[in-house]
């Protein structure tokens, strides 16, 4: 008996997918849904009218309350997080963020404007099914993902700055305060990149776009990146050991080759110097190899004073040593002076003065005021003590003889 094995089965042809819906049908059936939309409407009689009128009002009310609740709870947000430092009072008062706002705003404006035409008979059955419901579908997934991404930006940054103002209010030192206070907009910075990376990739995903290959490929660019851009990886590195290593903060007083001034901000790549005219410059960290910080824990007044060669010596130093213990005694300047005065005596014989040197020990930025002050009476001593500080003169010496006419000069007649 011979055994027949069966015949291989055929896999059953799949059925090709149905062809996506055209914009055209699209349109049409939006204008479908409109002109019954509008049938329906002008069908109603009064009573049913005046129900669905004040449905409408109580959605459009809802509407208006739910963004009036939002906009104060951000606002008791903001002034819950919002630094116990800032100057501005109406910014403190001020909401989370404007684009939250308006995000929600729209948002709660769609809705209510969704709502009030499914009030008044319009049909979203078809429309949900098709393309266009996939389409506000997708559009609302984005909003509410923009929406708690700068939510999330403003409030975590207003969190920062109020978690490291009040660690630098209760730091030992005004030095550590100022090392604090810098790190905070370098992490705001941190944390904003990083939102807006992954608010980035979810709004792609909600588009259909495969995030896994996008992240492998954004590695590999990446990679390209940093080889061709070392000059900002440099930057940002060269900040950060700045101030971990307490080298630089906000507020310190520093000189960077040929220019000097404040340190107005520290961004994740750049320093802002503002120098006394008001002039704003800004150097890439990778720029700033060598930083003169004259305000780092103490400073000192330096003193190069010059008196005249006939000048007694030791007088003078004492009464440069007097007036630095009157400065001290001051109680306007009191609190600015760190030690007494230290003379070191005769620095430099020049031609036409003999150069004393002194300085004075303060504290951070305060030398400069100590030094106008101490020049000012210092003058005035030497006055009293006969010091004299000498001045650049012009010596007439008149010749021993009249001086021969030029014409006779070579002796010729």
């Amino acid at each position: 008996m011979i055994q027949t094995s069966p015949l291989p089965t055929t896999p059953p042809a799949t059925e090709p997918a149905p062809p996506s819906e055209p914009a055209s049908a699209v349109v049409d059936t939006l204008i479908s849904h409109a002109q019954n939309f509008i049938d329906g409407v002008l069908s109603l009689d009064p009573e049913q009218a005046m129900i669905r009128a004040g449905l409408t009002f109580l959605v459009v009310l809802g509407g208006a309350i739910l963004v009036w609740g939002l906009r104060t709870l951000l606002k008791a947000l903001t002034e819950r997080v919002a630094p116990e430092h800032a100057a501005d009072a109406a910014k403190k008062r001020a909401p989370i963020g404007r684009w939250t706002i308006r995000i929600a705003r729209f948002a709660i404006g769609v809705a209510v404007f969704l709502a009030v035409l499914r009030i008044w008979g319009f049909d979203y059955a078809d429309l949900r099914e098709g393309p266009l419901g996939a389409l506000l579908g997708v559009a609302t997934r984005v909003a509410l993902i923009l929406f708690v991404s700068f939510a999330a930006i403003e409030l975590l940054n207003l969190g920062i700055n109020n978690i490291f103002a009040r660690i630098a209010k209760r730091a030992r030192n005004a030095r550590r305060a100022a090392q604090v206070r810098t790190l905070a907009p370098l992490l705001s910075g941190i944390i904003t990149t990083l939102f807006v990376l992954i608010a980035a990739m979810m709004t792609l995903s909600e588009f259909g776009v495969e995030i896994g290959p996008l992240i492998a490929g954004a590695g590999i660019v990446g990679l390209a990146v940093g080889f061709g851009a070392q000059t900002l990886v440099k930057d940002f590195l060269t900040g950060i050991f700045l101030i971990i290593e307490d080298t630089v903060s906000v507020g310190d007083i520093i000189g960077i080759g040929e220019f000097g001034g404040v340190v107005e901000d520290m961004s994740l790549r750049t320093i802002k110097l503002r120098d006394f005219d008001g002039t704003l410059h800004v150097f890439p960290y990778s720029e700033a190899q060598v930083i003169h910080n004259r305000t780092k824990s103490f400073s000192f007044a330096v003193f190069d004073l010059s008196v005249d060669y006939s000048a007694d010596i030791p007088r003078a130093i004492e009464v440069m040593k007097q007036t630095g213990a009157e400065l001290r005694a001051d109680p306007e300047f009191a609190p600015m002076i760190l030690n007494d005065i230290e003379v070191v005596g005769v620095d430099q014989l020049a031609d036409s003065a003999v150069m004393l040197k002194a300085r004075i020990k303060t504290h951070p930025a305060k030398q400069w005021s100590v030094k106008r002050e101490y020049l000012q009476r210092v003058k005035a001593a030497f006055d009293e003590a006969g010091v004299v500080i000498p001045f650049p003169t012009l010596k007439l010496i008149p010749p021993d003889g009249p001086v021969r006419d030029r014409d006779h000069a070579g002796g010729g007649g």
